[in-house]
């Protein structure tokens, strides 16, 4: 063995390449979720529901004030909720519901039919929302699938016109990759190519925080597109540009027998007016 000098120091000496990437990869293993625990992170594909950031983004506070004007109670569902109760949400005076009925142009709710005839047959107005993903397909491909998918209208005076939940992506980026111009065409091809195919105009469904940042909150739709508010609060807030009034407003998402529930910016006979058109 050598003698060292006084003050000396023995340096170590270096791994080779092999050695010490495999150190690496070791240390790196420690401190890196597994990719099952990534791959859990991420939501499945079609489970997207109305509202699925409102609470993240918006908070919760208060309970709903109606004040004096007469509004009419409404649930949304989706395959979340699975068989609905419909006889006990009518008892408890629920009188209008919305199904979703697609998600992009990959999902269809396995509960469509339950839901959507089971509102119905207990007297309510019903109608269907489309989980819009602009990341996919084009804003016709998915107004057109929809259609084909339990999304369309009818003159009955039971059934109401589509909505359009376009809102935060759970997927990814809030905005779905796209730039303010870019979604506002989105929008349009979706509900230009819906009213093609129905001669109606379909709601949209949003949150105002989110329109404002995914849309430089573009103010065009309001003359034609009745407007559902998503709100967790004592009242709806602000609303986007354009609009001077909800028609429809999301006030919670833990109400009784299912989650969301929704109050109609009139009396019933209103709910039956957007109906008829």
């Amino acid at each position: 063995m050598p003698v060292l000098r006084p003050g000396s120091v023995r340096r170590p000496r270096p791994l080779p390449l092999a050695g010490l990437l495999t150190a690496v990869l070791a240390a790196l293993s420690l401190t890196a979720p597994p990719a099952s625990a990534q791959a859990a992170a991420a939501p499945a594909r079609g489970s997207a529901r109305m509202g699925v950031g409102v609470l993240a983004h918006d908070g919760r506070s208060g309970a709903p004030r109606t004040g004096s004007a007469a509004q009419t109670e409404g649930v949304d569902v989706s395959g979340h909720q699975g068989d609905v109760a419909w006889p006990t949400l009518w008892n408890s005076g629920v009188r209008w519901a919305y199904t979703k009925a697609t998600e992009g142009t990959y999902y269809t709710n396995p509960y469509f039919a339950q839901q959507y005839n089971g509102s119905y047959d207990v007297g309510m107005i019903r109608g269907a929302y489309h989980f819009a993903t602009p990341d996919t397909t084009s804003g016709a491909t998915q107004a057109a699938y929809f259609v084909d998918h339990g999304g369309g209208w009818s003159r009955d005076g039971r059934t109401l016109p589509g909505a359009l939940d376009i809102e935060w992506n759970p997927y990814g980026a809030a905005c779905y990759g796209k730039t303010a111009s870019q979604m506002v065409s989105w929008i349009a091809d979706f509900v230009n190519a819906y009213r093609a195919r129905t001669g109606r105009y379909p709601v949209i469904y949003t949150a105002t925080t989110w329109w404002t940042q995914c849309t430089g909150n573009y103010g065009g739709f309001a003359a034609n597109n009745p407007l559902w508010i998503a709100r967790y609060a004592s009242d709806p807030g602000t609303l986007p540009a354009g609009w001077q009034y909800y028609t429809m407003w999301q006030y919670t998402s833990s109400g009784p027998t299912v989650g969301d529930h929704d109050k109609f910016n009139g009396a019933l006979d209103r709910v039956q007016a957007l109906a008829l058109g």
